[in-house]
């Protein structure tokens, strides 16, 4: 089944280039079945790019979705034209009175600065709160993850000594996760992140488990199997040519960053980069939500006798 999106949303364009269907409202409403209705509160500088990379994910599987763009009340970004916000996103403000089937909540490039330095950080916090009750399932991405951890758990973030960047071998950590079904033994994902989230701080948590990590660049998924939420500290929603953006970007801004690793042949940045993260970044976000959205949706539907 297809995603819904805006008409008119550039992600659209860029999932019909690559044969993933995109349905129009109208076709939607034609089609007797009940979508799952999927929020993304994206805090991505760079939306657009946000935008494709999660539609894609997420409309590359046999779950009609729609899709609901959401943006922070508090503060309003300046990194995206204004008429792409207005005719695209709804605030917080405008969706919370809504329930949603999953709430997604994307990272941002403030990993560095303190919790309350954060400019939307007093809103965030009523957010996550909001997913309590307002979300059967959440997902909580890279500074997202970190963020929410902090909520929920007090769980702190540490600093790196330097930039996690590139693409990391990992390994599945709990054999019986619908989140890893399907999986190789081992896998590969993208990381970038300055801090990290560490083992020892999540080992009195009892809710909590480690789906997978790496070796080399720590955790990678947990789950909350009290709160049903999903914690990705990567990236395996990430595009080809992602990495290489972000290590532009960085060298453009006068940081001396080492090529991401793993990432370029030979990590040779004059090279074309070569994916091998796609499979299994697809597969992730389709068993989250199949087996941690729509089937435990249908269980809620059919008990509250929303299904016939």
């Amino acid at each position: 089944m297809p995603i819904n999106l805006p008409a008119g949303l550039p992600a659209r364009q860029e999932l019909e280039k690559e044969q993933i269907f995109a349905l129009s409202e109208e076709d939607a409403l034609r089609q007797d079945i009940r979508p799952l209705e999927i929020g993304v509160l994206n805090l991505m500088p760079d939306k657009l790019t946000t935008e494709v990379q999660l539609a894609r994910v997420l409309g590359n599987t046999p779950v009609q979705v729609n899709l609901t763009l959401v943006t922070t009340s508090s503060y309003r970004p300046s990194t995206v034209a204004e008429e792409h916000l207005t005719s695209f996103y709804s605030t917080w403000d405008a969706v919370r009175h809504r329930c949603f089937d999953a709430f997604i909540v994307t990272g941002a490039p403030v990993e560095l600065l303190e919790w309350e330095q954060v400019a939307y950080w007093e809103e965030l916090l009523a957010i996550f709160e909001w997913t309590r009750s307002n979300a059967y399932a959440s997902l909580f991405i890279c500074w997202g993850a970190q963020a929410a951890l902090q909520y929920f758990h007090g769980v702190p973030k540490h600093r790196l000594a330097e930039k996690r960047f590139g693409v990391y071998r990992h390994r599945r950590t709990d054999p019986h996760s619908p989140l890893t079904l399907g999986f190789d033994d081992e896998f590969w994902v993208p990381v970038s992140r300055e801090t990290e989230v560490r083992r020892e701080d999540i080992a009195a948590i009892p809710s909590l488990s480690v789906v997978s990590d790496s070796i080399v660049s720590g955790l990678s998924v947990l789950y909350d199997k009290e709160a049903h939420q999903v914690f990705s500290f990567n990236h395996p929603e990430y595009g080809g040519d992602t990495l290489r953006r972000e290590f532009e970007r960085d060298l453009a801004g006068g940081q001396a960053r080492r090529p991401p690793r793993g990432y370029f042949p030979n990590d040779d940045p004059t090279r074309e980069p070569v994916v091998r993260w796609r499979s299994h970044g697809h597969l992730f976000f389709a068993n989250w939500l199949n087996h941690h959205v729509y089937q435990y949706v249908s269980f809620a539907d059919d008990a509250l006798g929303r299904i016939a």
